[in-house]
């Protein structure tokens, strides 16, 4: 085994465990959510984030300080994961975990797009044609779930986008701050985002956001929340630095089968069959994205490589 495999089969290990632990954080969650406010949900999975996060940075040593522009950065990444996590938990709150999920699958036609618009990224029309292609498999999960909830079906969309202007920010901010310091430094600023919207918000009688006392299981549902996102998250930042993205993003995909199964096995909830159908067009029309930024990849680093030849 050579050393580059060294490196990726450990990444898809990872990538596969973010997959397993992922839905937990929507599992938790929807359990919380029968006795606890979304927006409080929302808090304690920051609270719970940080909390676990400060130990590890010491560890590091990698120490508490943030210049301005990284605390700048920081602001917008909190921001950005609170929208979020709030429209996601409030919308599993009342569906099927999979259902919301698989809707908000549609970020990576987000994010693509918006790459194009912000950063220029070049984009061509087939990958163009297979993001719409993409939207309408969301869609086909989004009206049967629309019928059934109303306008509860569309908080994924906005969990989408909040997710994909996280990811584009996350991409700025990784130059300014490691890993382990954005996760640290976007959960208390985010939980001190929360914290003052839920004490203002206690006795308004706004179901979303006027805080309670846990109960019972709540408190390891609450939790469960943060230890999840934390563990999940990390997984992830460290998937990333020991395999490329190309070979991690479509085992992505598999978070919905994981997603299904305790959706399933815990709340006895599974898609219909216009969800799957429209699961597989955004599933598919994913990895044929993946697959042409791959091309594309292997395109430029050939022009490159044949300019370094000519040049020599």
């Amino acid at each position: 085994m050579n050393a580059t495999n060294d490196r990726i089969l450990p990444g898809v290990a990872l990538m596969l465990g973010f997959c397993a632990i992922a839905p937990l954080i929507d599992v938790a969650s929807k359990l919380a959510s029968a006795t606890v406010p979304v927006g409080q949900i929302t808090l304690a999975r920051f609270v719970v984030q940080g909390g676990l996060m400060l130990p590890l940075l010491f560890l590091l040593g990698q120490g508490l300080r943030i210049s301005a522009r990284a605390l700048r950065l920081t602001l917008w990444r909190a921001l950005a994961s609170i929208t979020a996590t709030f429209t996601f938990v409030w919308a599993v709150s009342h569906m099927p975990i999979a259902d919301a999920l698989a809707i908000a699958f549609v970020e990576p036609f987000i994010l693509l797009i918006l790459g194009r618009l912000i950063f220029d990224d070049e984009v061509g029309p087939r990958r163009i044609a297979a993001s719409a292609v993409g939207f309408l498999g969301a869609l086909m999960v989004i009206q049967p779930s629309f019928a059934t909830f109303g306008w509860i079906a569309l908080l994924p969309v906005g969990t989408a986008f909040s997710f994909a202007a996280y990811m584009l920010i996350t991409r700025e901010a990784s130059r300014a701050m490691t890993p382990e310091a954005m996760q640290f430094h976007t959960a208390w600023v985010a939980a001190a985002i929360c914290l003052p919207v839920v004490v203002l918000a206690e006795g308004t009688g706004i179901a979303t956001l006027d805080p309670v006392w846990p109960e019972g299981l709540a408190w390891a549902w609450l939790f469960g929340v943060g230890l999840a996102a934390t563990v999940s998250h990390m997984f992830m930042t460290y998937a990333l630095k020991l395999a490329p993205s190309a070979t991690l993003a479509p085992l992505h995909y598999l978070e919905i089968v994981s997603a299904a199964t305790l959706g399933y096995l815990v709340f006895g909830d599974f898609p219909n069959a216009l969800t799957w159908a429209g699961i597989g067009v955004i599933v598919a029309s994913g990895l044929y994205i993946i697959h042409r930024e791959r091309v594309t990849a292997a395109k430029v680093r050939q022009a490159r490589q044949a300019g370094a030849r000519a040049a020599g």
